[in-house]
């Protein structure tokens, strides 16, 4: 799993991973860590756009909070 770049350092991601109509991100506290978001559970526009912020190392963790939150298909 890829490290996030974090260039601001200031976000509770710390990896990720993607596939064509998911990613998975690794958060560095809480009592789940790992968060599988689909196209199904999230949406294909949402996901995309944590694809390239996760690549681009910064706003992931915000856009999570912001966005998608609670839309997950799994965690653990």
């Amino acid at each position: 799993m890829p490290k996030y770049k974090d260039l601001d350092g200031d976000s509770n991601v710390v990896a990720y991973e993607y596939g064509g109509d998911w990613i998975e991100v690794e958060f560095a506290s809480g009592t789940a860590r790992f968060y599988l978001y689909t196209y199904n559970s999230a949406g294909a526009l949402h996901v995309e756009a944590m694809k390239r912020l996760a690549d681009l190392g910064d706003g992931l963790n915000a856009y999570i909070n912001v966005n998608v939150r609670k839309d997950y298909a799994s965690k653990r």
